[in-house]
C-alpha cells in the first residue's frame, strides 16, 4: 500500500494557493483516497487468494504424488520378494528332477547311486551359490569368529586358543548375512 498516494484534490489545490478548503472538499478528498486504498486492498486480496489457491493445489498434487510413489514402492518390494522366491525355486527344480530320476532306477548299484547323489549335490550347491547362499566351512586351526561360528564345546587342543578344532555342521551365508552359523568345537586356552 506504500505505492498509494493521496489524490490531489480541490482541497489540496486550495491549500497550496493559500485558500481555505471547505469541509466538503476535505471529505471528498478523504473519500477518494479511501476508495483508492480499498480498491488496492481488494486487488491485493484477490491476488493473494489466487496465489493461495494455486499453492494449495500444488500441495495436494505433491501429496498425491508422494502417496502414489509410496504405493509403487510397496508394490515393487512385494514383487521383488515374490520373484526372488520364484527364482530360487526355479533354480532348485533341476535338483528335484535329478532326485526323482534317481529314484526311478530299479536296478541301481551302490556306485550308480553314489554317482547320482554326488551329481545331485553339485547341482544343489550350484543352485544355492547362484542365489547367494554360500557355505561357512571353517578349516581346523582357523580363528573362531562368533559372527559366523557357534561353539558347541571347548576342548583341549594343540591349536592356538579360540581356534576351530572340528567342524560339526556347515553354516551358510545368504547375501553376506548369516543364515545359519557353522557348529564347531573350539580350542581351550592353555
Amino acid at each position: 500500500m506504500s505505492d498509494i498516494t493521496p489524490p490531489s484534490s480541490t482541497a489540496e489545490n486550495q491549500l497550496a494557493q493559500g485558500q481555505t478548503a471547505t469541509p466538503q472538499d476535505i471529505n471528498a478528498t478523504v473519500a477518494a483516497y479511501e476508495a483508492e486504498v480499498l480498491t488496492k486492498c481488494q486487488t491485493d486480496l484477490a491476488d493473494l487468494q489466487a496465489k493461495s489457491a494455486e499453492l494449495a493445489d500444488q500441495y495436494l498434487r505433491a501429496k498425491a504424488d508422494i502417496e502414489n510413489a509410496r504405493r509403487r514402492a510397496e508394490d515393487d518390494v512385494a514383487k521383488a520378494r515374490k520373484f526372488a522366491i520364484e527364482g530360487f525355486a526355479d533354480s532348485l527344480l533341476p535338483v528335484l528332477d535329478s532326485l526323482e530320476a534317481g529314484l526311478t532306477i530299479k536296478d541301481a548299484t551302490v556306485d550308480v547311486i553314489r554317482e547320482g547323489a554326488q551329481a545331485t549335490l553339485r547341482q544343489l550347491v550350484a543352485a544355492l551359490e547362484r542365489n547367494k547362499v554360500i557355505a561357512i566351512n571353517p578349516a581346523p586351526g582357523s580363528k573362531f569368529d562368533p559372527h559366523l561360528h557357534q561353539a558347541i564345546s571347548v576342548v583341549p587342543s594343540d591349536h592356538e586358543a579360540n581356534s576351530v578344532v572340528t567342524l560339526l555342521q556347515k553354516g551358510y551365508l545368504i547375501s553376506e548375512q548369516v543364515l545359519r552359523p557353522a557348529l564347531v568345537t573350539v580350542s581351550a586356552p592353555k
